[in-house]
């Protein structure tokens, strides 16, 4: 069985997969492991302008490594999943310090690198030198729960271990890295999580799910889960020469190391603003200009978030240090801005569009 899902597949991938993506040009151990985790979480045509722009400013592991963190941040600006950005980074220093430059090729060496688990671990082997390794990505998961009809959301344990199993079944001994992009090819262009293309599928005559009828039910979803709704006043800080405040975030957490504005407890209200503002920072603040508000959705949760514009006195007694800075906006634009923050920044009166 496991022959014949991968001949079909490759037979289809020589005609039909991709085969031009960045990643598959000058391909390297670097190039391809960007390129994973930039895919994590986000479409290919996202990805493809941000990798060229990372590979224009980052060419190699030592580019990325000795980087100022606030550069790196800033070509992520826009992916999400900042956490991905930082440690990307730090993998990039413990190949410099720990392996002299040179990624490391065995499965446990890469999984032990920060943010690479075990399919993207396996999917550099594959992909930057051709040896078998066994990959499970999300397209992977959803052409293997369907043609094997396992039930089950992928995030349990017991189904996870499922897909592991046919996984390593169906990977071939030879042709690794055209493998691994044909069933990511095949799960991105016609198994598709809504409106499958099952009649132009070359392994859908051994499909349990397609021949049951019962395509739509594979993968499971994931349980459904309410979100959790909060509120964040967020200001814009702004001096008499058009500089706005912006501080740096906590390391961890959300939008962990970017760039941001100041925030205020949602418990004030309108009319506390500027004295809250003054009593928080220390600033002489004018009445403020409340903008159209707008919803910023998390992984985990609802974040409704309330700009006010208030024009500060005298901006010398805050700012202008590691963490807190008075910047122009197009300066500001340069840094790693979350993308919400970005676009309040570019086109404030959009904001409620967002």
């Amino acid at each position: 069985m496991s022959d014949q899902f991968a001949d079909r597949l490759l037979q289809w991938y020589d005609r039909h997969g991709r085969h031009d993506l960045p990643w598959h040009l000058d391909r390297n151990a670097y190039r391809v492991w960007v390129s994973e985790i930039m895919l994590q979480q986000t479409q290919v045509t996202t990805v493809i302008l941000y990798f060229r722009a990372f590979m224009e400013r980052f060419p190699t592991v030592r580019d990325l490594a000795e980087a100022p963190v606030d550069d790196v941040l800033g070509h992520w600006s826009g992916l999400g999943y900042y956490a991905r950005a930082r440690n990307l980074q730090k993998a990039a220093i413990h190949v410099m310090e720990d392996h002299d430059g040179d990624f490391p090729r065995e499965q446990d060496q890469l999984e032990a690198l920060p943010g690479i688990g075990r399919s993207t671990a396996a999917a550099i082997i594959a992909q930057a030198w051709d040896r078998r390794a066994t990959i499970l990505d999300g397209n992977v998961k959803r052409v293997l729960a369907r043609y094997h009809a396992i039930s089950g959301w992928p995030g349990q344990t017991a189904t996870l271990n499922a897909l592991w199993r046919r996984a390593e079944e169906h990977t071939p001994a030879t042709r690794a890295r055209d493998y691994t992009q044909a069933i990511m090819d095949l799960g991105a262009l016609v198994c598709t999580r809504s409106r499958p293309d099952c009649e132009h599928c070359p392994v859908s005559d051994g499909c349990t799910a397609y021949a049951n009828g019962e395509v739509h039910l594979y993968p499971g979803r994931k349980p459904k889960k309410k979100k959790p709704e909060k509120t964040t006043w967020m200001l814009i800080l702004e001096d008499h020469h058009g500089r706005i405040l912006l501080e740096r975030r906590p390391p961890s957490g959300i939008w962990g190391g970017l760039w941001s504005l100041p925030e205020l407890d949602p418990a004030f209200g309108p009319d506390e603003l500027q004295e809250a503002c003054e009593r928080q920072f220390g600033l002489d603040c004018s009445e403020p200009d409340l903008i159209g508000g707008f919803r910023h959705t998390f992984s985990h949760y609802h974040l409704h978030i309330q700009p006010a514009r208030l024009q500060v006195a005298d901006a010398s007694k805050v700012g202008d240090d590691a963490d807190q800075r008075w910047l122009h906006r197009e300066t500001a634009l340069d840094l790693g801005l979350p993308a919400p923050i970005r676009t309040l920044l570019s086109t404030p009166e959009q904001a409620a569009l967002l």
